[in-house]
C-alpha cells in the first residue's frame, strides 16, 4: 500500500504542535466513530491538515467540523474524509477518480492510499491552488484537471474507484459509466436532504447501492455548466 508520505513529518518542521493536533483528531473524532482501517488512521493522524486551508482558520484545522476555502466550497469535517475513503475501500493498486478536488486534502489522503489519482476541479483558483500544494508537498502520484466533474476523465477511464465530493441531484451517467465493473462509487446524492451512497457491482442489471448516512455536501455544478 502506497502509505509513504509525500511531506516532512519531522518534529522539526514549522508547526511542531500540528502532529499532536492530527493524533488528537484520529483518537477523539475518527476512532470513536467507527473508523477502523489501520492505514487510513495513520494517514489520518500524519497528513498536515493545516496546510489545506486559508492561513485565518489554520487553528481549526483540526476541529470535528467543516472549513470554507473560498468559492463556495468547503474542507469537509475529518470524520467525512475517513468515512468516505473507508467505504471506497483501497488496497493501495486503485486508480482513484476524485470529482471535487477543493483545497486538495482529500486527494493527499487518497494518493497515500491508492496507486494512482486523477483529480477534478471546477473552480480555476482552487485547481491551481491545489495543484500548487500537492507538488509543494511533494506528492507525485496524481493528475489534477479543471473542468466539470460530471464530464469525467473520459481517456484516463476505467477507473477502480470514483469518489464525489459535491451532491448531484441524481447519479451521473458519464461518471457511471467510467468505472470499472469491479469498481465502486462513493457520492453524496440529493438536493436539500442528501445520502452518501456506496454502488457496488456496477454495469450489472441490478447494480448494489447501499445509503451509508445522511450528510450535507455543497451542491454539484451542473452538467451543462
Amino acid at each position: 500500500m502506497n502509505i509513504s508520505p509525500g511531506f516532512d513529518t519531522s518534529a522539526g518542521s514549522d508547526e511542531p504542535h500540528w502532529q499532536t493536533e492530527a493524533r488528537t483528531m484520529v483518537e477523539t473524532q475518527l476512532v470513536p466513530r467507527g473508523i477502523r482501517e489501520p492505514a487510513l488512521l495513520k494517514v489520518m493522524a500524519r497528513t498536515p491538515r493545516h496546510k489545506f486551508v486559508p492561513d485565518y482558520l489554520r487553528t481549526s484545522a483540526y476541529a470535528d467540523g467543516p472549513l470554507p476555502i473560498g468559492g463556495h466550497q468547503t474542507i469537509s469535517q475529518p470524520y467525512i474524509v475517513a468515512l468516505m475513503t473507508e467505504v471506497l475501500t483501497l488496497t493501495g493498486k486503485e486508480r482513484v477518480l476524485e470529482i471535487g478536488t477543493g483545497s486538495g486534502y482529500q486527494t493527499a489522503i487518497l494518493c497515500q492510499l491508492a496507486r494512482s489519482v486523477f483529480t477534478i476541479e471546477i473552480n480555476p483558483e482552487l485547481s491551481a491552488s491545489a495543484r500548487c500544494r500537492l507538488n509543494t508537498l511533494n506528492f507525485t502520484n496524481f493528475k489534477c484537471r479543471e473542468g466539470n466533474g460530471h464530464r469525467g476523465w473520459p481517456e484516463a477511464a476505467p477507473f477502480d474507484r470514483i469518489l464525489i465530493t459535491a451532491a448531484p441531484n441524481e447519479i451521473p451517467t458519464n461518471l457511471y459509466h467510467q468505472v470499472t465493473r469491479s469498481g465502486r462509487i462513493v457520492l453524496p446524492v440529493g438536493a436539500f436532504s442528501q445520502d452518501l451512497l456506496v454502488i457496488t457491482q456496477c454495469h450489472d442489471e441490478n447494480p448494489q447501492i447501499r445509503k451509508v448516512l445522511p450528510v450535507r455536501f455543497v451542491p454539484m455544478a451542473d452538467p451543462d455548466c
